[in-house]
């Protein structure tokens, strides 16, 4: 099984294929692939279209990370409360306005995931 961090970004690529173009689920994918290699991928790759990719990946990231950290503190960390993070994080990175088209849907997408996560353990399920 995949963090919720892949599984929210899958998820985000999937919802924001109208909106960005058909391509964007195999663009999230590569990035999510170049998370665990170091390999280059064997076919030339549009650097545009991999920066989508690549940033849906990094917010997704970034939000699970935001949302572990809050967990910490409430049992249910509010979506709008880590938009807001995430969004302050991006801003001193540089990143926010290639970011804000994708932004909440991300950040909504990893919550949903994590969710999930949380239900099939306390169901006893293993997770990876």
């Amino acid at each position: 099984m995949s963090d919720p961090a892949e599984r929210g970004a899958r998820a985000s690529a999937q919802r924001l294929t109208t909106r960005l173009g058909a391509n964007v689920e195999a663009e999230v994918e590569a990035a999510l692939h170049s998370r665990h290699t170091q390999q280059q991928p064997d076919q030339y790759l549009d650097p545009v279209t991999i920066s989508l990719g690549t940033l849906i990946v990094s917010i997704a990231g970034l939000t699970w990370n935001m949302y572990k950290d809050l967990r910490k503190q409430t049992p249910a960390p509010s979506p709008q409360h880590i938009v807001i993070l995430v969004r302050q994080q991006l801003d001193q990175q540089g990143q926010l306005p290639a970011a804000e088209p994708v932004l909440e849907v991300v950040v909504d997408e990893v919550i949903q995931a994590a969710a999930e996560t949380s239900h099939d353990y306390n169901r006893g399920e293993e997770l990876a």
